[in-house]
């Protein structure tokens, strides 16, 4: 079933959902946001990455910035930090360019490799975009981080490709009933930029339904 265009969710929303479903829900859906150092610092790598010419040829290689892809299939939109086009004998032609040219999307984070999906999972989505608007195959992809300054490559493999659109399946349901899921406290709210906003420390105090059920026990 194809989403409606006015049905789109953020691709970049990916990332927060697989991070935390309450931050995703507190973003996307309450419209709350807030920096901290790491969010400042991802913003600058952001800008400069998509600062100056928004296409580049070197050779065998041209590098596209900012570019926006969506999904009617997936019901995402947003943008590419980089697309890079590499000349050779698997890919698309390009228009007023000789020759077939493989897309390889290049997002850019600020940190280093994490051990969970999250970056891999939007990295993705960019590549399934790019498949379905340019109608070709995209196996792999890369993510450059900003402390280690050098890129991961990605197989974008089946498993991979199914998190996505079971993410995006569960993302869509949270957000046609408007619904922001509870805080589940864990070590990375520490770090989270919207902490006061979301206050995961209140969840582990007893609820007032609570309260009142013990005091009627007491007095019993």
């Amino acid at each position: 079933m194809a989403f409606k265009e006015e049905e789109y969710l953020q691709l970049s929303g990916l990332q927060h959902f697989a991070f935390c479903r309450r931050q995703w829900a507190l973003i996307h859906i309450e419209q709350q946001w807030a920096e901290n150092v790491r969010t400042t610092d991802g913003r600058i790598l952001h800008e400069k990455t998509h600062d100056g010419s928004s296409h580049e040829k070197r050779g065998n290689l041209i590098i596209t910035r900012n570019m926006s892809v969506h999904s009617p299939d997936l019901g995402i939109s947003g943008n590419c930090d980089v697309v890079e086009f590499h000349r050779g004998t698997k890919g698309i032609p390009l228009p007023d360019q000789e020759g077939l040219w493989q897309p390889y999307p290049v997002e850019y984070k600020r940190g280093s490799p994490k051990t969970t999906d999250a970056d891999r999972l939007q990295l993705c989505a960019q590549a399934m975009c790019l498949e379905e608007m340019l109608c070709c195959d995209i196996p792999e992809a890369a993510i450059f981080y900003g402390e280690i300054r050098r890129r991961e490559v990605i197989d974008l493999d089946e498993a991979l490709r199914g998190k996505v659109k079971s993410c995006l399946a569960e993302m869509h349901d949270l957000y046609r009933r408007s619904h922001t899921p509870k805080a589940k406290p864990v070590k990375s709210c520490n770090a989270c930029s919207l902490k006061e906003l979301c206050l995961p420390k209140l969840v582990k105090r007893r609820s007032a339904q609570e309260y009142l059920l013990r005091s009627m026990e007491d007095t019993l």
